[in-house]
Protein backbone atom coordinates (compact mmCIF):
# COMPACT_ATOMS: atom_id res chain seq x y z
CA UNK A 1 0.00 0.00 0.00
CA UNK A 2 2.80 2.41 0.84
CA UNK A 3 4.51 1.59 -2.41
CA UNK A 4 1.37 2.63 -4.37
CA UNK A 5 1.17 5.95 -2.56
CA UNK A 6 4.85 6.67 -3.28
CA UNK A 7 4.35 5.96 -6.97
CA UNK A 8 1.38 8.34 -7.19
CA UNK A 9 3.30 11.13 -5.45
CA UNK A 10 6.26 10.69 -7.82
CA UNK A 11 3.95 10.92 -10.83
CA UNK A 12 2.37 14.10 -9.51
CA UNK A 13 5.76 15.70 -8.95
CA UNK A 14 6.94 14.83 -12.44
CA UNK A 15 3.77 16.31 -13.98
CA UNK A 16 4.16 19.48 -11.95
CA UNK A 17 7.72 19.88 -13.20
CA UNK A 18 6.59 19.47 -16.78
CA UNK A 19 3.88 22.05 -16.37
CA UNK A 20 6.32 24.57 -14.90
CA UNK A 21 8.84 24.02 -17.71
CA UNK A 22 6.19 24.28 -20.51
CA UNK A 23 6.53 27.70 -22.22
CA UNK A 24 3.43 29.88 -22.63
CA UNK A 25 1.42 29.62 -25.88
CA UNK A 26 1.58 33.36 -26.68
CA UNK A 27 4.86 34.63 -25.29
CA UNK A 28 4.26 38.16 -26.57
CA UNK A 29 1.21 38.72 -24.33
CA UNK A 30 1.25 39.42 -20.62
CA UNK A 31 -0.86 37.48 -18.23
CA UNK A 32 -1.69 33.82 -17.91
CA UNK A 33 -1.83 31.36 -20.74
CA UNK A 34 -5.08 31.12 -22.71
CA UNK A 35 -6.61 27.69 -22.86
CA UNK A 36 -9.47 26.37 -24.90
CA UNK A 37 -12.63 24.89 -23.48
CA UNK A 38 -11.55 21.43 -24.58
CA UNK A 39 -8.31 21.71 -22.59
CA UNK A 40 -10.27 22.91 -19.58
CA UNK A 41 -12.63 19.94 -19.76
CA UNK A 42 -9.66 17.53 -20.01
CA UNK A 43 -8.07 19.16 -16.94
CA UNK A 44 -11.32 18.87 -15.00
CA UNK A 45 -11.63 15.18 -15.83
CA UNK A 46 -8.02 14.58 -14.84
CA UNK A 47 -8.47 16.32 -11.50
CA UNK A 48 -11.55 14.31 -10.76
CA UNK A 49 -9.68 11.10 -11.41
CA UNK A 50 -6.34 11.88 -9.70
CA UNK A 51 -6.47 14.87 -7.37
CA UNK A 52 -9.95 14.66 -5.91
CA UNK A 53 -9.65 10.96 -5.09
CA UNK A 54 -9.68 10.63 -1.24
CA UNK A 55 -7.67 7.43 -1.35
CA UNK A 56 -4.56 9.18 -2.73
CA UNK A 57 -4.54 12.64 -1.10
CA UNK A 58 -5.54 12.12 2.55
CA UNK A 59 -2.30 10.45 3.68
CA UNK A 60 0.45 12.94 2.77
CA UNK A 61 0.87 16.63 3.38
CA UNK A 62 2.96 16.93 0.18
CA UNK A 63 0.09 15.56 -1.93
CA UNK A 64 -2.26 18.05 -0.28
CA UNK A 65 0.02 20.98 -1.14
CA UNK A 66 0.27 19.77 -4.73
CA UNK A 67 -3.49 19.53 -5.04
CA UNK A 68 -3.95 23.05 -3.60
CA UNK A 69 -1.38 24.37 -6.06
CA UNK A 70 -3.21 22.78 -9.00
CA UNK A 71 -6.52 24.09 -7.73
CA UNK A 72 -5.17 27.63 -7.47
CA UNK A 73 -3.81 27.44 -11.04
CA UNK A 74 -7.24 26.34 -12.26
CA UNK A 75 -9.03 29.08 -10.34
CA UNK A 76 -6.65 31.73 -11.69
CA UNK A 77 -7.19 30.47 -15.22
CA UNK A 78 -10.95 30.66 -14.69
CA UNK A 79 -10.72 34.24 -13.45
CA UNK A 80 -8.70 35.24 -16.52
CA UNK A 81 -11.40 33.83 -18.79
CA UNK A 82 -14.10 35.80 -16.93
CA UNK A 83 -12.14 39.06 -17.17
CA UNK A 84 -11.62 38.55 -20.89
CA UNK A 85 -15.35 37.99 -21.43
CA UNK A 86 -16.18 41.13 -19.43
CA UNK A 87 -13.69 43.18 -21.43
CA UNK A 88 -15.17 41.96 -24.73
CA UNK A 89 -18.69 42.95 -23.60
CA UNK A 90 -17.56 46.37 -22.52
CA UNK A 91 -15.76 46.80 -25.85
CA UNK A 92 -18.93 46.02 -27.78
CA UNK A 93 -20.82 48.60 -25.77
CA UNK A 94 -18.16 51.29 -26.00
CA UNK A 95 -16.47 51.73 -29.34
CA UNK A 96 -13.73 54.01 -28.02
CA UNK A 97 -10.56 52.04 -27.33
CA UNK A 98 -9.84 54.13 -24.26
CA UNK A 99 -12.75 52.49 -22.48
CA UNK A 100 -10.87 49.16 -22.66
CA UNK A 101 -7.47 49.73 -21.03
CA UNK A 102 -4.68 47.45 -22.13
CA UNK A 103 -6.78 45.75 -24.76
CA UNK A 104 -5.00 47.22 -27.82
CA UNK A 105 -1.67 45.63 -26.84
CA UNK A 106 -2.64 42.12 -28.04
CA UNK A 107 -4.56 43.10 -31.24
CA UNK A 108 -3.36 42.64 -34.78
CA UNK A 109 -2.76 45.43 -37.32
CA UNK A 110 -6.10 44.78 -39.08
CA UNK A 111 -8.07 45.04 -35.81
CA UNK A 112 -6.28 48.26 -34.94
CA UNK A 113 -7.24 49.80 -38.29
CA UNK A 114 -10.83 48.66 -37.80
CA UNK A 115 -11.00 50.31 -34.36
CA UNK A 116 -9.64 53.54 -35.79
CA UNK A 117 -12.25 53.54 -38.60
CA UNK A 118 -15.06 52.96 -36.09
CA UNK A 119 -13.82 55.82 -33.95
CA UNK A 120 -13.67 58.22 -36.90
CA UNK A 121 -17.19 57.29 -38.05
CA UNK A 122 -18.58 57.78 -34.56
CA UNK A 123 -16.95 61.18 -34.30
CA UNK A 124 -18.41 62.21 -37.67
CA UNK A 125 -21.94 61.16 -36.67
CA UNK A 126 -21.65 63.04 -33.39
CA UNK A 127 -20.64 66.19 -35.25
CA UNK A 128 -23.85 66.12 -37.37
CA UNK A 129 -26.17 66.53 -34.36
CA UNK A 130 -28.82 64.26 -35.88
CA UNK A 131 -30.85 64.17 -32.72
CA UNK A 132 -31.61 67.90 -33.01
CA UNK A 133 -33.07 67.65 -36.56
CA UNK A 134 -36.93 67.59 -36.57
CA UNK A 135 -38.45 65.22 -39.15
CA UNK A 136 -41.61 66.52 -40.86
CA UNK A 137 -44.40 63.91 -40.77
CA UNK A 138 -45.49 62.56 -44.16
CA UNK A 139 -48.95 63.30 -45.48
CA UNK A 140 -51.07 60.22 -45.70
CA UNK A 141 -52.62 59.13 -48.99
CA UNK A 142 -56.09 59.54 -47.56
CA UNK A 143 -55.57 63.20 -46.70
CA UNK A 144 -54.24 63.92 -50.21
CA UNK A 145 -57.33 62.36 -51.82
CA UNK A 146 -59.71 64.24 -49.52
CA UNK A 147 -58.00 67.56 -50.24
CA UNK A 148 -58.09 66.86 -53.99
CA UNK A 149 -61.82 66.15 -53.87
CA UNK A 150 -62.49 69.38 -52.02
CA UNK A 151 -60.54 71.48 -54.51
CA UNK A 152 -62.32 69.85 -57.45
CA UNK A 153 -65.87 70.10 -56.10
CA UNK A 154 -65.83 73.62 -54.69
CA UNK A 155 -66.64 76.25 -57.36
CA UNK A 156 -65.00 79.66 -57.50
CA UNK A 157 -67.11 82.28 -55.73
CA UNK A 158 -67.75 85.44 -57.71
CA UNK A 159 -69.48 88.61 -56.68
CA UNK A 160 -72.63 89.62 -58.55
CA UNK A 161 -71.55 93.25 -58.37
CA UNK A 162 -68.25 92.49 -60.14
CA UNK A 163 -70.17 90.53 -62.80
CA UNK A 164 -72.53 93.50 -63.43
CA UNK A 165 -75.56 91.37 -62.59
CA UNK A 166 -78.67 92.24 -60.69
CA UNK A 167 -79.02 90.76 -57.23
CA UNK A 168 -82.50 89.49 -58.06
CA UNK A 169 -81.20 87.27 -60.90
CA UNK A 170 -80.22 83.79 -59.73
CA UNK A 171 -76.56 82.81 -59.95
CA UNK A 172 -75.89 79.89 -62.31
CA UNK A 173 -72.64 78.01 -62.11
CA UNK A 174 -70.92 77.01 -65.33
CA UNK A 175 -70.17 73.31 -65.15
CA UNK A 176 -67.49 72.10 -67.53
CA UNK A 177 -68.10 68.61 -68.94
CA UNK A 178 -65.79 65.86 -67.77
CA UNK A 179 -63.05 65.03 -70.23
CA UNK A 180 -62.71 61.34 -70.95
CA UNK A 181 -59.08 60.29 -70.71
CA UNK A 182 -59.39 56.89 -72.34
CA UNK A 183 -57.74 56.80 -75.77
CA UNK A 184 -60.23 56.65 -78.62
CA UNK A 185 -63.31 57.08 -76.43
CA UNK A 186 -65.62 60.05 -77.11
CA UNK A 187 -67.73 62.05 -74.67
CA UNK A 188 -71.51 62.04 -74.50
CA UNK A 189 -73.07 63.96 -77.35
CA UNK A 190 -75.78 66.54 -76.67
CA UNK A 191 -79.16 66.21 -78.37
CA UNK A 192 -79.73 68.11 -81.57
CA UNK A 193 -77.46 68.81 -84.53
CA UNK A 194 -73.67 68.52 -84.18
CA UNK A 195 -71.22 70.54 -86.32
CA UNK A 196 -69.56 68.51 -89.05
CA UNK A 197 -65.95 69.26 -88.12
CA UNK A 198 -63.24 66.71 -89.00
CA UNK A 199 -61.13 65.87 -85.97
CA UNK A 200 -57.90 65.42 -87.93
CA UNK A 201 -58.10 68.81 -89.69
CA UNK A 202 -57.53 72.33 -88.38
CA UNK A 203 -60.10 74.06 -86.22
CA UNK A 204 -61.62 75.99 -89.11
CA UNK A 205 -60.61 73.62 -91.89
CA UNK A 206 -63.02 73.36 -94.79
CA UNK A 207 -64.11 70.07 -96.27
CA UNK A 208 -62.26 69.13 -99.47
CA UNK A 209 -63.98 70.07 -102.72
CA UNK A 210 -63.34 66.60 -104.13
CA UNK A 211 -65.33 65.08 -101.28
CA UNK A 212 -68.29 67.39 -101.87
CA UNK A 213 -68.22 66.62 -105.60
CA UNK A 214 -68.21 62.85 -105.08
CA UNK A 215 -70.81 63.14 -102.32
CA UNK A 216 -73.35 64.82 -104.60
CA UNK A 217 -72.71 62.54 -107.57
CA UNK A 218 -75.81 60.80 -108.90
CA UNK A 219 -75.51 57.02 -108.61
CA UNK A 220 -75.88 54.71 -111.59
CA UNK A 221 -79.18 52.90 -111.75
CA UNK A 222 -78.83 49.20 -111.04
CA UNK A 223 -79.71 46.62 -113.63
CA UNK A 224 -82.60 44.41 -112.64
CA UNK A 225 -81.44 41.39 -114.63
CA UNK A 226 -78.77 39.06 -113.27
CA UNK A 227 -75.81 37.74 -115.24
CA UNK A 228 -74.76 34.09 -115.48
CA UNK A 229 -72.48 32.60 -112.86
CA UNK A 230 -69.49 32.13 -115.18
CA UNK A 231 -69.19 35.80 -116.04
CA UNK A 232 -69.80 36.66 -112.39
CA UNK A 233 -67.02 34.32 -111.26
CA UNK A 234 -64.70 35.89 -113.82
CA UNK A 235 -65.37 39.36 -112.42
CA UNK A 236 -64.64 38.10 -108.91
CA UNK A 237 -61.34 36.60 -109.99
CA UNK A 238 -60.26 39.92 -111.51
CA UNK A 239 -60.62 41.65 -108.13
CA UNK A 240 -57.38 41.81 -106.16
CA UNK A 241 -55.69 43.68 -103.31
CA UNK A 242 -52.21 45.10 -102.68
CA UNK A 243 -50.53 47.15 -99.95
CA UNK A 244 -52.46 50.30 -100.87
CA UNK A 245 -55.73 48.44 -100.32
CA UNK A 246 -55.09 47.96 -96.57
CA UNK A 247 -55.91 51.21 -94.74
CA UNK A 248 -56.51 51.95 -91.05
CA UNK A 249 -59.61 54.15 -91.08
CA UNK A 250 -60.62 54.33 -87.39
CA UNK A 251 -59.36 53.15 -84.03
CA UNK A 252 -60.27 49.76 -82.58
CA UNK A 253 -63.09 47.50 -83.75
CA UNK A 254 -65.29 48.38 -86.72
CA UNK A 255 -69.00 47.74 -86.17
CA UNK A 256 -70.38 48.85 -89.53
CA UNK A 257 -69.14 49.92 -92.96
CA UNK A 258 -70.66 50.94 -96.33
CA UNK A 259 -69.79 52.06 -99.86
CA UNK A 260 -70.91 55.39 -101.25
CA UNK A 261 -72.99 54.75 -104.44
CA UNK A 262 -70.74 57.02 -106.56
CA UNK A 263 -69.05 55.16 -109.39
CA UNK A 264 -66.28 57.63 -110.32
CA UNK A 265 -64.15 56.69 -107.30
CA UNK A 266 -64.34 54.47 -104.24
CA UNK A 267 -65.59 56.35 -101.18
CA UNK A 268 -66.18 54.31 -98.01
CA UNK A 269 -67.41 54.96 -94.48
CA UNK A 270 -66.69 52.94 -91.32
CA UNK A 271 -67.89 53.32 -87.72
CA UNK A 272 -66.08 51.92 -84.71
CA UNK A 273 -66.85 50.89 -81.15
CA UNK A 274 -66.38 54.42 -79.71
CA UNK A 275 -68.85 56.13 -82.06
CA UNK A 276 -66.17 57.53 -84.36
CA UNK A 277 -66.77 57.75 -88.10
CA UNK A 278 -64.08 57.55 -90.76
CA UNK A 279 -64.38 58.47 -94.44
CA UNK A 280 -61.86 56.97 -96.87
CA UNK A 281 -61.26 57.84 -100.51
CA UNK A 282 -58.68 55.73 -102.26
CA UNK A 283 -55.65 57.69 -103.56
CA UNK A 284 -56.88 60.98 -102.06
CA UNK A 285 -54.49 63.61 -100.69
CA UNK A 286 -56.71 65.32 -98.13
CA UNK A 287 -56.81 64.41 -94.44
CA UNK A 288 -54.61 61.57 -93.26
CA UNK A 289 -53.82 59.81 -96.55
CA UNK A 290 -57.38 60.32 -97.78
CA UNK A 291 -59.07 59.75 -94.38
CA UNK A 292 -61.33 62.15 -92.48
CA UNK A 293 -62.33 61.47 -88.86
CA UNK A 294 -65.58 62.56 -87.22
CA UNK A 295 -67.22 61.94 -83.84
CA UNK A 296 -71.02 61.95 -84.29
CA UNK A 297 -71.75 59.38 -81.54
CA UNK A 298 -70.43 58.33 -78.15
CA UNK A 299 -71.09 54.57 -78.45
CA UNK A 300 -70.74 51.94 -81.19
CA UNK A 301 -72.17 52.79 -84.59
CA UNK A 302 -74.18 49.62 -85.14
CA UNK A 303 -75.51 50.30 -88.66
CA UNK A 304 -75.03 52.79 -91.49
CA UNK A 305 -76.24 53.34 -95.06
CA UNK A 306 -76.07 56.04 -97.76
CA UNK A 307 -79.31 57.60 -98.91
CA UNK A 308 -79.99 59.14 -102.29
CA UNK A 309 -81.72 62.33 -103.47
CA UNK A 310 -80.04 64.06 -101.67
CA UNK A 311 -77.08 61.93 -100.66
CA UNK A 312 -76.69 61.60 -96.90
CA UNK A 313 -75.08 59.08 -94.58
CA UNK A 314 -77.50 57.73 -91.97
CA UNK A 315 -75.97 56.22 -88.82
CA UNK A 316 -77.57 54.66 -85.73
CA UNK A 317 -75.72 53.98 -82.51
CA UNK A 318 -75.94 52.29 -79.14
CA UNK A 319 -76.22 55.75 -77.57
CA UNK A 320 -79.87 55.83 -78.78
CA UNK A 321 -79.51 58.43 -81.53
CA UNK A 322 -79.92 58.28 -85.30
CA UNK A 323 -78.08 61.00 -87.24
CA UNK A 324 -77.79 62.15 -90.83
CA UNK A 325 -74.45 63.42 -92.16
CA UNK A 326 -75.33 66.37 -94.40
CA UNK A 327 -72.43 68.03 -96.23
CA UNK A 328 -74.53 70.93 -97.55
CA UNK A 329 -75.56 71.99 -94.06
CA UNK A 330 -72.21 70.84 -92.56
CA UNK A 331 -73.96 69.18 -89.61
CA UNK A 332 -74.80 65.78 -88.19
CA UNK A 333 -78.53 66.29 -87.94
CA UNK A 334 -80.39 64.24 -85.33
CA UNK A 335 -83.31 62.26 -86.78
CA UNK A 336 -84.42 60.15 -83.84
CA UNK A 337 -83.56 59.66 -80.19
CA UNK A 338 -84.49 56.72 -77.97
CA UNK A 339 -83.87 55.69 -74.40
CA UNK A 340 -82.53 52.35 -75.63
CA UNK A 341 -79.60 51.53 -77.89
CA UNK A 342 -80.39 51.39 -81.60
CA UNK A 343 -79.35 48.20 -83.39
CA UNK A 344 -80.45 48.34 -87.06
CA UNK A 345 -82.46 50.38 -89.59
CA UNK A 346 -83.54 50.44 -93.25
CA UNK A 347 -85.27 52.81 -95.67
CA UNK A 348 -89.00 52.30 -96.26
CA UNK A 349 -89.38 54.45 -99.40
CA UNK A 350 -87.49 55.02 -102.62
CA UNK A 351 -86.71 58.64 -101.68
CA UNK A 352 -85.29 57.47 -98.31
CA UNK A 353 -87.52 59.87 -96.39
CA UNK A 354 -88.97 57.25 -94.03
CA UNK A 355 -86.89 55.01 -91.77
CA UNK A 356 -87.67 51.81 -89.93
CA UNK A 357 -85.43 51.65 -86.83
CA UNK A 358 -85.09 48.75 -84.40
CA UNK A 359 -83.60 48.97 -80.89
CA UNK A 360 -82.26 46.44 -78.39
CA UNK A 361 -85.48 46.34 -76.37
CA UNK A 362 -87.38 44.71 -79.27
CA UNK A 363 -89.24 47.82 -80.48
CA UNK A 364 -89.53 48.98 -84.10
CA UNK A 365 -90.06 52.71 -84.71
CA UNK A 366 -91.29 54.38 -87.90
CA UNK A 367 -89.44 57.71 -88.29
CA UNK A 368 -90.12 60.39 -90.88
CA UNK A 369 -87.04 62.46 -91.73
CA UNK A 370 -89.15 65.36 -92.99
CA UNK A 371 -90.62 66.17 -89.57
CA UNK A 372 -88.62 68.59 -87.40
CA UNK A 373 -89.05 66.57 -84.20
CA UNK A 374 -86.83 63.65 -83.17
CA UNK A 375 -89.62 61.26 -82.15
CA UNK A 376 -91.29 58.37 -83.92
CA UNK A 377 -94.45 58.33 -85.98
CA UNK A 378 -95.44 54.95 -84.54
CA UNK A 379 -93.80 52.40 -82.21
CA UNK A 380 -94.37 48.63 -82.25
CA UNK A 381 -93.03 45.88 -79.98
CA UNK A 382 -91.86 42.75 -81.80
CA UNK A 383 -89.76 40.74 -79.35
CA UNK A 384 -89.66 41.71 -75.65
CA UNK A 385 -86.14 40.26 -75.31
CA UNK A 386 -83.99 41.68 -78.08
CA UNK A 387 -83.86 42.58 -81.76
CA UNK A 388 -80.81 41.84 -83.90
CA UNK A 389 -81.55 43.00 -87.45
CA UNK A 390 -84.29 44.62 -89.52
CA UNK A 391 -84.56 44.81 -93.33
CA UNK A 392 -87.25 46.08 -95.74
CA UNK A 393 -88.42 44.24 -98.84
CA UNK A 394 -86.87 45.94 -101.95
CA UNK A 395 -90.07 45.79 -104.05
CA UNK A 396 -93.02 45.43 -101.67
CA UNK A 397 -91.81 47.92 -99.08
CA UNK A 398 -94.71 47.31 -96.71
CA UNK A 399 -93.04 44.03 -95.75
CA UNK A 400 -89.97 43.83 -93.53
CA UNK A 401 -88.08 40.96 -91.94
CA UNK A 402 -86.99 41.02 -88.29
CA UNK A 403 -84.25 38.84 -86.77
CA UNK A 404 -85.42 38.48 -83.19
CA UNK A 405 -83.84 36.53 -80.34
CA UNK A 406 -84.24 32.98 -81.70
CA UNK A 407 -86.69 33.42 -84.55
CA UNK A 408 -87.06 35.27 -87.87
CA UNK A 409 -90.44 36.72 -88.90
CA UNK A 410 -91.82 38.85 -91.71
CA UNK A 411 -94.36 41.55 -90.80
CA UNK A 412 -96.69 43.80 -92.73
CA UNK A 413 -96.45 47.47 -91.80
CA UNK A 414 -100.13 48.05 -92.62
CA UNK A 415 -101.35 45.59 -90.00
CA UNK A 416 -98.94 46.42 -87.19
CA UNK A 417 -100.21 46.94 -83.64
CA UNK A 418 -98.60 48.38 -80.57
CA UNK A 419 -98.06 44.87 -79.23
CA UNK A 420 -98.66 41.30 -80.43
CA UNK A 421 -98.58 42.12 -84.14
CA UNK A 422 -99.59 39.36 -86.51
CA UNK A 423 -96.79 37.54 -88.34
CA UNK A 424 -97.17 37.37 -92.11
CA UNK A 425 -94.54 34.69 -92.72
CA UNK A 426 -92.26 32.73 -90.43
CA UNK A 427 -88.74 31.60 -91.24
CA UNK A 428 -88.38 28.89 -88.61
CA UNK A 429 -87.16 28.81 -85.03
CA UNK A 430 -83.52 28.42 -83.99
CA UNK A 431 -81.69 26.86 -81.07
CA UNK A 432 -79.23 29.77 -80.91
CA UNK A 433 -79.42 33.54 -81.40
CA UNK A 434 -79.75 35.11 -84.86
CA UNK A 435 -77.08 37.48 -86.18
CA UNK A 436 -78.77 38.86 -89.32
CA UNK A 437 -81.54 38.39 -91.91
CA UNK A 438 -81.65 40.17 -95.30
CA UNK A 439 -83.90 40.13 -98.40
CA UNK A 440 -82.28 39.56 -101.78
CA UNK A 441 -81.49 42.97 -103.34
CA UNK A 442 -83.48 42.86 -106.61
CA UNK A 443 -86.65 40.80 -106.20
CA UNK A 444 -86.73 40.02 -102.49
CA UNK A 445 -87.65 36.38 -103.23
CA UNK A 446 -84.86 35.09 -100.96
CA UNK A 447 -83.88 35.72 -97.36
CA UNK A 448 -80.44 34.73 -96.05
CA UNK A 449 -79.99 34.31 -92.28
CA UNK A 450 -76.92 33.69 -90.13
CA UNK A 451 -77.20 32.04 -86.74
CA UNK A 452 -74.90 31.12 -83.89
CA UNK A 453 -75.69 27.43 -84.48
CA UNK A 454 -73.05 27.61 -87.27
CA UNK A 455 -75.59 27.64 -90.09
CA UNK A 456 -76.30 29.94 -93.05
CA UNK A 457 -79.89 29.40 -94.22
CA UNK A 458 -81.53 30.55 -97.46
CA UNK A 459 -85.38 30.74 -97.53
CA UNK A 460 -87.80 31.15 -100.40
CA UNK A 461 -89.96 34.22 -99.70
CA UNK A 462 -91.66 34.56 -103.07
CA UNK A 463 -94.97 33.82 -101.31
CA UNK A 464 -95.67 35.56 -98.00
CA UNK A 465 -97.90 32.85 -96.56
CA UNK A 466 -97.41 30.63 -93.51
CA UNK A 467 -93.80 29.53 -93.19
CA UNK A 468 -91.21 30.09 -95.91
CA UNK A 469 -89.61 26.90 -97.27
CA UNK A 470 -85.94 26.32 -96.60
CA UNK A 471 -83.89 26.13 -99.79
CA UNK A 472 -80.38 25.49 -98.44
CA UNK A 473 -78.51 25.21 -95.15
CA UNK A 474 -74.73 25.84 -95.27
CA UNK A 475 -72.40 24.93 -92.42
CA UNK A 476 -70.25 27.90 -91.49
CA UNK A 477 -68.46 28.52 -88.17
CA UNK A 478 -69.92 31.63 -86.47
CA UNK A 479 -68.50 31.80 -82.92
CA UNK A 480 -66.45 34.99 -83.11
CA UNK A 481 -66.15 35.56 -79.36
CA UNK A 482 -66.34 38.85 -77.51
CA UNK A 483 -63.51 40.64 -79.35
CA UNK A 484 -64.84 40.27 -82.91
CA UNK A 485 -68.00 41.62 -84.52
CA UNK A 486 -70.56 38.96 -85.43
CA UNK A 487 -70.43 37.54 -88.95
CA UNK A 488 -73.27 38.43 -91.34
CA UNK A 489 -74.05 37.18 -94.82
CA UNK A 490 -74.60 40.17 -97.17
CA UNK A 491 -76.12 40.00 -100.67
CA UNK A 492 -74.26 41.40 -103.64
CA UNK A 493 -76.48 44.29 -104.92
CA UNK A 494 -75.35 43.56 -108.50
CA UNK A 495 -76.14 39.82 -108.31
CA UNK A 496 -79.53 38.61 -107.13
CA UNK A 497 -78.56 35.12 -105.97
CA UNK A 498 -75.05 35.51 -104.45
CA UNK A 499 -73.87 36.65 -101.02
CA UNK A 500 -70.54 37.20 -99.23
CA UNK A 501 -69.40 36.41 -95.67
CA UNK A 502 -66.17 36.41 -93.69
CA UNK A 503 -64.44 33.29 -92.40
CA UNK A 504 -62.87 32.39 -89.05
CA UNK A 505 -60.46 29.73 -90.34
CA UNK A 506 -56.80 30.13 -89.52
CA UNK A 507 -56.08 30.76 -93.18
CA UNK A 508 -57.92 34.11 -93.40
CA UNK A 509 -60.33 34.49 -96.28
CA UNK A 510 -63.63 35.94 -97.51
CA UNK A 511 -66.05 33.63 -99.31
CA UNK A 512 -68.78 34.23 -101.91
CA UNK A 513 -71.64 31.68 -102.06
CA UNK A 514 -74.50 31.01 -104.42
CA UNK A 515 -77.96 30.58 -102.91
CA UNK A 516 -77.74 26.87 -103.76
CA UNK A 517 -74.80 26.51 -101.36
CA UNK A 518 -72.11 26.40 -104.06
CA UNK A 519 -68.87 28.21 -103.18
CA UNK A 520 -68.17 30.53 -106.13
CA UNK A 521 -64.98 32.30 -105.09
CA UNK A 522 -62.61 32.71 -102.14
CA UNK A 523 -60.72 35.97 -101.61
CA UNK A 524 -57.39 34.92 -100.17
CA UNK A 525 -54.18 36.93 -100.29
CA UNK A 526 -51.01 37.63 -98.29
CA UNK A 527 -52.51 41.04 -97.42
CA UNK A 528 -55.60 39.41 -95.89
CA UNK A 529 -54.16 38.45 -92.50
CA UNK A 530 -57.10 39.04 -90.13
CA UNK A 531 -60.75 38.08 -89.77
CA UNK A 532 -63.00 40.47 -91.72
CA UNK A 533 -66.30 40.34 -89.84
CA UNK A 534 -67.93 43.16 -91.82
CA UNK A 535 -68.19 42.71 -95.60
CA UNK A 536 -69.98 44.70 -98.32
CA UNK A 537 -70.05 44.91 -102.12
CA UNK A 538 -70.12 48.17 -104.06
CA UNK A 539 -73.59 48.80 -105.58
CA UNK A 540 -72.30 49.47 -109.12
CA UNK A 541 -68.57 48.66 -109.33
CA UNK A 542 -66.54 45.50 -108.91
CA UNK A 543 -65.29 46.26 -105.42
CA UNK A 544 -65.51 44.52 -102.06
CA UNK A 545 -64.55 45.80 -98.61
CA UNK A 546 -63.72 43.82 -95.48
CA UNK A 547 -63.46 45.40 -92.01
CA UNK A 548 -61.72 43.88 -89.00
CA UNK A 549 -61.43 44.50 -85.26
CA UNK A 550 -58.36 46.79 -85.49
CA UNK A 551 -60.06 49.54 -87.52
CA UNK A 552 -58.63 48.55 -90.90
CA UNK A 553 -60.43 48.25 -94.22
CA UNK A 554 -59.26 45.82 -96.90
CA UNK A 555 -60.50 46.76 -100.37
CA UNK A 556 -60.58 44.24 -103.24
CA UNK A 557 -61.16 45.88 -106.63
CA UNK A 558 -60.35 45.59 -110.31
CA UNK A 559 -59.20 49.23 -110.32
CA UNK A 560 -59.20 52.23 -107.99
Amino acid sequence: MEMDIDKSLKSLKSMHVLLERTPPQNPGMDGPVRRSSRRIRERQNYEKEQILSPKCLTYSSEATRTAKRKRSVYEEDKKVQKTKAKSNKSYLKKTDEESVPGYREGLSEYELRRLETIRQNQAFLNSLNLCQISVRPKRTQKSQKEEKKVTEMLPVRKSLRLQNKDVSTPLTLEVTPAVNKKPGKTTEKPPGPIPLDPVNLDDHGRLPEDLVKIWNECPIKQKTETSDLKSYQKRLQEMSIDESGVVKVVRDRIYSAAFHPASSSLLMAAGNIWGQLGLLKMDAKWGDAGILHFEPHSKPISCMAFSSQPSNLITVSYDGSARSMDLEKAVFDELYRSAFGLRSFDFMSSDCSTLLIGDWSGDVAVVDRRTPRTSYESLHTMDPKTLRCIHVHPVQQQYFVVAENRSVHIYDLRSLKRRNSQVVCGLGSYSHSISSAYFSPVSGNRVVTTSMDNKIRVFNTSKMVGSAPLLKSITHYMHTGRWLTKLSAMWDPKQEDCFVIGNLDRCRKIQVYHESGCLLHTFQNEHLTTVCSITAFHPSRNALLGANSTGRLRVFSDRY
